[in-house]
């Protein structure tokens, strides 16, 4: 067996669906993950290597053929030319490379290939290649999947409380309207580096990630918990291996961009390689945040959460023929893909179509919205929960829907 082919079991969510699912005030109650199961189409989780590896054989194709064109941008005469050349090259290739993580995203949660040897092999190459350590990401992604919207156990854009938010500036709960005055520039710059740092950051201290690191249980409660650390307290002992693993794959990727740097020149590289490096994360971190952040959307203390409730927890978006054609939809079939993660993106869209009836209003799709609008608006609105009744201590938390000035 493979020897990390069992943290593909971690997708495997063991939930009882006979449990009836309790309702939340004000939001609608939602059919069990048997009956959302049976309305999906089987064919829907059936894995094609055919065609998941002629989307990758395509993505190589776009990447290099990219590359080629831009060994022509040094010969331009026009400096206004070249720098044109290079922006423009940052961007397209900025699609194709995160095009490639989600294909490498696919591989960890098994629905690039029914084997699990094809998946972390394909999935630690492509990740390793774009500098992302592949088994420790699968790790923490898995407990993403299995505690959405757990305002403790979640890893990802966990959100501040109302007192958390207070706290970090300075102020009283009763002061943060105050704070509905904070200036447009202000709110840009923070996103500025939000999404230039933020995946960076993460990866590194596990920003954004809940208070209680390991759904397994923590090894070592006093060191940072990056993702690049064995002895992380993200990580139990079994898992150090693969973590090494990751970091080797890496240490590779450094090792290659370092020989190259020297045999084409370190700002050719920086061309090439780290302007979609950029481009790519700020798209990673503008898509996870953005399906798991909108005012209608809940989150839930350890008391009132459930799977089912915190799958249902995130939004389907569009960002148009990019979205669809270079980042496999990703954006647009969301929800169903944290229902069901081993439904291959080739396959999101029909499943989503057969659930969204069963759905009704617990469904939540944001499509009219313009992707990047949406981005700057999210940012100035939710800013953090608060519990939806207060007074009887619900557990469940709602963004504050009083931001002004948007």
């Amino acid at each position: 067996m493979w020897v990390f082919g069992d943290f593909n079991s971690a997708f495997d969510i063991n939930v009882d669906h006979s449990k009836k699912q309790d309702e939340d005030s004000g939001h609608p109650k939602a059919p069990a993950l048997t009956d959302i199961r049976n309305a999906i189409p089987t064919h829907c989780f059936h894995r094609s290597h055919l065609i998941s590896f002629s989307y990758l054989f395509r993505d190589v194709v776009y990447a290099s053929a990219l590359v080629l064109g831009a060994f022509q941008i040094p010969t331009m005469q026009s400096a206004i030319l070249r720098t044109l050349g290079w922006v423009a090259y940052g961007l397209l290739q900025g699609f194709v490379f995160t095009g490639i993580w989600i294909l490498g995203h696919e591989c960890g949660h098994g629905a690039f290939s029914s084997n699990a040897v094809i998946n972390d092999v394909v999935g630690w190459t492509l990740h390793s290649a774009l500098l992302v350590p592949y088994f420790a990401w699968k790790i923490t992604h898995a407990r993403h999947h299995r505690y959405s919207g757990h305002m403790e156990k979640d890893t990802a854009f966990v959100p501040l409380t109302e007192a958390e938010y207070a706290k970090k500036g300075g102020l009283e709960v009763t002061d943060l309207a105050d704070l509905m005055q904070d200036t447009p520039l202000k709110t840009l710059i923070t996103l500025i580096g939000h999404q230039l740092a933020g995946w960076q950051i993460y990866l590194l201290t596990y920003a954004t990630g809940g208070k209680q690191m390991s759904a397994q249980g923590t090894v070592d409660n006093k060191r940072i918990p990056s993702h690049f650390d064995p002895y992380s307290p993200l990580f139990t002992r079994q898992q150090r291996s693969a973590v090494v693993l990751s970091d080797i794959g890496i240490s590779i990727m450094i090792i290659i961009l370092f020989y190259m740097g020297k045999n084409f020149g370190v700002l050719n590289i920086c061309g090439l390689y780290f302007m979609p490096y950029l481009w790519t994360h700020h798209w990673l971190v503008a898509i996870t945040y953005l399906h798991h952040t909108h005012t209608e959307i809940p989150h839930y203390s350890a008391s009132t959460w459930s799977f089912h409730k915190g799958a249902l927890g995130t939004v389907d978006r569009s960002f148009g023929f990019i979205g669809r054609h270079f980042f496999h939809d990703i954006i647009d079939h969301h929800v169903v893909h944290h229902l069901f993660p081993r439904i291959p993106f080739y396959n999101a869209e029909e499943a989503t179509a057969s659930i969204k009836p069963l759905l009704g209003t617990a469904y939540h799709e944001k499509k009219q919205e313009s992707f990047l609008f949406s981005l700057w608006r999210t940012f100035r609105e939710c800013q953090y929960v608060s519990d939806t009744n207060p007074d009887e201590g619900s557990g469940v938390l709602l963004f504050n829907r009083d931001r002004q000035n948007l």
